[in-house]
C-alpha cells in the first residue's frame, strides 16, 4: 500500500492518479490525496477511478481542506488507455 499526495496539482490531479494506479501491481491499494475544493473533485475522482476500471474501497474526508480515497488495481481489471 502506498500514499500519494496529490495536493499540490490543486483540481488537475487525475491524469497523475491514473498514471500511478497503470503502475501499480495488481491487487495492490494506492491511496491518494488531494484538494477537496467546491466538492466537484470527490465525485469526478470516483467517476475516473470507476470509468478506469479501478475499484475505490473509501472516500472520505481527510480535514477540512483535503480528502482521501482508497483504489485497489484488483487482478483481471481492464484498463482502458
Amino acid at each position: 500500500m502506498q500514499r500519494y499526495d496529490l495536493r499540490h496539482l490543486n483540481d488537475n490531479f487525475y491524469n497523475r492518479m491514473l498514471e500511478i494506479m497503470d503502475e501499480t501491481k495488481e491487487d495492490e491499494v494506492s491511496i491518494f490525496m488531494f484538494e477537496i475544493g467546491d466538492f466537484s473533485a470527490v465525485q469526478k475522482s470516483a467517476d475516473v477511478i470507476k470509468e478506469a476500471g479501478y475499484t475505490l474501497m473509501n472516500s472520505l474526508k481527510f480535514n477540512e481542506a483535503d480528502w482521501t480515497i482508497v483504489v485497489k488495481k484488483s487482478a483481471g481489471e481492464q484498463v482502458e488507455s
